[in-house]
């Protein structure tokens, strides 16, 4: 087990716990995505999805997915720090200034600094909801539905979470056709169709999750 363990420890490892950490986070996103169209269906609808996933037989697994999310999450950020970190020391970037690679974009060169406030976001949203789902002090009467409804009422929240949706479309749009680079499937006659599905998938997901906030925020009382 050395060579793996070597392999892992060297920057073209990490890249590629990288890449398929972040496919794996991609896929989430769309599951995810799928529990919350729920909310669009009504009350009843959403409350017995949650109820579903926590208190049927699906508890269990939902539990070990959520462990390996956090895990998958973990690695990606530490990793994605940590390649940074690298780059910057090789470039010297305190001793001189560079300008930016012309074909490089404005997602790609702050992909760093979207991760980092997509992180801060993550962290206000789970104690939103997954926490307040979970281990919140509520009322009886008050239903997970209830508590989404009034957390997309407060303006500073929808306002973060809109935010962090143009910043997640932004690193999901860089993020998607680096990972099939890195994994080495590119190619001239494929690189054009990843590029597009990825600008596609990074302009639907974070326009879909941005849907929410904004319909609970104006039409729903």
């Amino acid at each position: 087990m050395g060579w793996f363990t070597r392999t892992f420890s060297y920057s073209i490892g990490k890249k590629l716990i990288m890449a398929l950490t972040g496919l794996f986070l991609v896929i989430f996103l769309l599951i995810h995505l799928f529990g919350n169209i729920f909310l669009y269906v009504g009350k009843d609808a959403f409350n017995s999805y949650v109820h579903t996933l926590n208190e049927t037989g699906l508890k269990i697994p939902i539990k070990i997915l959520e462990v390996f999310l956090a895990l998958g999450f973990l690695f990606h950020m530490v990793d994605a720090v940590w390649l940074w970190i690298k780059n910057r020391i090789a470039r010297g970037v305190g001793y001189k200034i560079k300008k930016p690679d012309p074909d490089s974009t404005f997602a790609s060169r702050n992909m760093i600094i979207s991760a980092l406030l997509i992180f801060v976001f993550l962290v206000v949203h789970l104690r939103n909801f997954w926490y307040a789902f979970h281990y919140g002090d509520k009322a009886p009467d008050v239903t997970n539905f209830d508590i989404v409804v009034s957390v997309f009422h407060d303006p500073f929240y929808v306002t973060l979470y809109l935010v962090a949706m143009v910043l997640l479309g932004l690193h999901l749009y860089h993020g998607f056709q680096s990972a099939f680079q890195t994994l080495g499937l590119n190619h001239k006659k494929y690189t054009p169709l990843i590029v597009g599905l990825g600008r596609f998938y990074a302009i639907f997901v974070s326009l879909a999750f941005a849907s929410f906030p904004i319909y609970f925020f104006f039409f729903v009382r």
